[in-house]
């Protein structure tokens, strides 16, 4: 004689493989959305990297250190430097090395705190950044100019909780590491 399964168990077994399959199906979607951003980002800096070259001969972490002194009045530290590009100090050094002799920055003592340097744009620095700058921006703008305000407002919503999960979860684990130490 067989053997049924209660119509409660069936339901219950069912909704457990159904919320396995959900868990694959997210994790796997996790998976392609950071395929698909890294991919995006790859794009976006090759044709940066590229038009920095052949437009303003310079390269995009020299465009990326003037935007950031730009941003902070024209100086920064070379560790807070280090912290907004998020490259190491020495990768910092090196960079900075070129760009001083390159006239495009120069280095100064820093006035309260004998251990750190201050790194400030030179008028060359400056001239590159305000051309640079706005050609970027426009760059940036034609190469988005197939999704609408909506939609970029969507992505920068959705990329911003995005950026929040995943710092939230990088603090739990060098919580969960601190604990373990």
């Amino acid at each position: 004689m067989e053997q049924t399964m209660p119509v409660h168990s069936s339901l219950v077994a069912n909704s457990a493989k159904h919320k396995e399959d959900t868990k694959k199906s997210v994790d796997k979607m996790a998976l392609r959305v950071w395929i698909r951003m890294f991919a995006c980002t790859q794009l976006v800096e090759k044709r940066v990297r590229k038009l920095l070259r052949k437009k303003y001969n310079t390269t995009l972490p020299r465009f990326d250190v003037l935007a950031q002194l730009d941003s902070s009045n024209g100086t920064l530290s070379m560790g807070d430097l280090s912290q907004r590009l998020m490259v190491t100090t020495g990768n910092v050094t090196g960079l900075i090395d070129l760009m001083e002799q390159e006239g495009l920055v120069e280095r100064h003592p820093h006035p309260t705190d004998r251990r750190s340097t201050l790194v400030q744009m030179t008028a060359l620095g400056e001239q590159l950044c305000s051309t640079a700058m706005p050609a970027h921006q426009e760059w940036i703008q034609e190469m988005l100019k197939g999704m609408t305000e909506d939609e970029l407002s969507q992505l920068h919503q959705l990329l911003g909780k995005t950026k929040a999960a995943i710092a939230a979860r990088e603090e739990q684990w060098e919580q969960k590491r601190t604990r373990a130490e």
